[in-house]
């Protein structure tokens, strides 16, 4: 089974309300869908989601990368060769996270199809329990989200997240809302998303927010100072999670030593995709620090990807991979129901793609063949 032949498609995916964090506002989210085929028949496929604030690439650069790096480095190898795929895929390009876990994710897709089994069966096998996710939500006014967490309880959710960091001041309202909305009824996780930026703000925003018995603070100051979280620790017992401080080994090694956090959250699209994100969850193990699993707002497809992760490493405790609740429209059929999501034992991925679907959010398309 070789690679032969891969389409990239990049398409625009409509949002059922705008997507709001500390660092961007999105009326709708790109993403770039990949289909490798083998010269036996088989399709895979694979998704890249990238953020030009967390990844440092963009849709149109990744599919660039691509068409002329990446997939002339692997074609004509086994699909099942993963670790050979990623030594060619770093020696094309350094970095490019989130374009290598399109290719990964699309890899992984064919050896689960070839062997008739579900990605999570060749990654070890999975726990019996099916995932569950948050209800994620923007930064928007108190009031607002009060209204959206008094919904969530009766849709079934049992934890919310919430994304502070604005500009406006009043996060800590924010969270005051909620809780007088729903009591203690839903775990409340905050995602500063670097939004408080320093140290000292950040240990004043935690101090504020202890009241209002929040499971833990996610990225609360800069990505790349990442001795300011050993500051940010020193002032709070609050679990803190690191996550765009996260992307490869040597940067969760420094949480390691400085036990500074308790949890990271891991994510497909800055890593590269399933392969380097198994090789981090083990390594937090060693390290004594919890993952989860996070979110850049992907389709069914890399969505799909994280949760059989998830389900075949001891080690992941949290899913948030919620990205096709928030869509009009997509080409996977992903099944939630809340807060569960339902991993089948389908062949690789599980998702069937539509292509119809598929078509009628293309933005552009490209081929790249042996």
């Amino acid at each position: 089974m070789k690679i032969s032949r891969a389409t990239i498609t990049l398409i625009d995916l409509p949002l059922v309300e705008p997507f709001v964090v500390a660092y961007a506002s999105y009326p709708s989210m790109p993403s770039v869908v990949l289909a490798l085929e083998t010269d036996d028949g088989l399709v895979g496929y694979g998704e890249s989601v990238p953020d030009g604030h967390i990844t440092g690439e963009t849709p149109t650069g990744v599919v660039e990368a691509l068409t002329t790096e990446l997939l002339p480095a692997v074609m004509g190898m086994d699909p099942r060769d993963i670790t050979a795929i990623h030594q060619r895929l770093n020696a094309a390009l350094k970095g490019c996270g989130a374009a290598k876990a399109a290719v990964d994710i699309a890899c992984w897709d064919l050896a689960g199809k070839a062997a008739e089994r579900p990605i999570h069966a060749l990654l070890g096998g999975r726990r019996p329990e099916q995932p569950t996710i948050a209800r994620v939500m923007s930064i928007l006014a108190p009031e607002v989200l009060a209204e959206q967490a008094v919904q969530a309880r009766k849709e079934g959710y049992r934890h919310l997240k919430m994304k502070l960091g604005g500009a406006d001041g009043l996060d800590i309202e924010r969270v005051r809302a909620v809780r007088a909305a729903i009591g203690l009824d839903l775990g409340i996780r905050v995602d500063a998303n670097q939004g408080w930026a320093d140290p000292a703000t950040a240990r004043t925003m935690i101090r504020a927010l202890e009241p209002f018995d929040v499971d833990w603070v996610e990225q609360p100051i800069l990505a790349d100072d990442i001795d300011g979280f050993r500051l940010v620790r020193q002032a709070t017992g609050m679990r803190l999670m690191a996550d765009e401080a996260v992307v490869d080994a040597q940067d969760l090694a420094h949480f390691v030593r400085d036990r500074s956090v308790d949890m990271v959250n891991l994510k497909l699209m800055k890593s590269g995709g399933i392969t380097p994100c198994r090789r981090l969850a083990t390594q937090a193990e060693l390290g004594g620090l919890k993952v989860q699993i996070g979110s850049m707002l992907e389709t069914s497809i890399a969505s799909s990807a994280g949760f059989h992760l998830a389900l075949s490493h001891p080690n992941i405790v949290s899913t948030e991979l919620s990205g096709p609740l928030r869509f009009a429209k997509e080409p996977g059929d992903l099944k939630y129901v809340i807060p569960d999501v339902h991993i089948t034992e389908k062949p690789g991925l599980g998702v069937d793609v539509d292509l119809d679907v598929l078509a009628e959010l293309t933005v552009s398309e490209r081929e790249v063949s042996r």
